[in-house]
């Protein structure tokens, strides 16, 4: 299998953002890029932040701490650990990553408030909504949501940023767009009934259906086999 030229590959994912943006009307900063580098050598991820690309995606807790051990050197790295996140691995998420998009319930988010050391910033949470209500994804389903949120508003060491979903796939934009736009729409609920929260952040949209997302008003886009090339199988 060839791997792509990660200085082209990168180069067409900022693009395909940027016209998505110009065709939501929306201004250039309003979103930015989450190259979904699991499965891929620290050696890919090396060259992306060579390449200006700073915040990196990773879902699988050991394989991220050994890359983060390789690249320690690279300055202003930013990790998002953005897969399902089990109760025995929240200490070493807690204290390595910045942000978590997966947080969909409270045991998570309480082990992560009280495991995240008290010399960092407050690590940066995302709430993962079941958006299309199925039985294999996780997620916390829409009507659980108000409580979760409302549960990790009052951990110190956690500042809720926003929302996150993986939908089911979906056959054209209008299709793509209707459950996308029911996180935004949860997330506006959110931001009505906490007005003091810094909610400002829809992780959503991958090579897919990245144009619906951003029409929907996604801020973080999250991209792997576009950037990287297509993943091998995780053992």
């Amino acid at each position: 299998m060839t791997e792509p030229v990660i200085s082209e590959s990168l180069a067409a994912a900022r693009q395909r953002l940027a016209d998505a943006l110009q065709q939501a009307g929306r201004p250039l900063a309003d979103a930015r890029l989450l190259a979904v580098s699991k499965t891929k050598p620290a050696a890919m991820i090396r060259e992306a932040w060579h390449l200006g690309q700073r915040d990196f995606g990773e879902n699988y807790v050991q394989e991220a701490l050994d890359k983060q051990d390789e690249l320690a050197d690279l300055a202003g790295i930013v990790w998002h650990f953005i897969g399902p996140l089990q109760s025995n691995k929240t200490r070493e998420v807690a204290e390595r990553f910045a942000w978590v998009h997966s947080v969909d319930r409270v045991k998570i988010a309480r082990r992560l408030n009280d495991q995240r050391p008290e010399a960092l910033p407050p690590l940066q949470v995302c709430l993962q909504v079941n958006i299309s209500a199925e039985a294999s994804k996780s997620g916390v389903s829409l009507d659980e949501l108000p409580a979760l949120a409302e549960a990790v508003l009052a951990m110190p060491r956690l500042r809720l940023r926003g929302l996150m979903a993986i939908p089911a796939p979906a056959e054209g934009l209008d299709a793509q767009r209707a459950p996308l736009a029911r996180l935004r729409q949860a997330l506006e609920g959110l931001r009505e009934r906490f007005p003091e929260a810094p909610l400002d952040t829809l992780s959503m949209g991958m090579s897919d259906d990245l144009e619906a997302a951003v029409l929907e008003g996604a801020t973080l886009v999250r991209l792997g086999t576009a950037i990287f090339g297509a993943r091998q199988r995780h053992e």
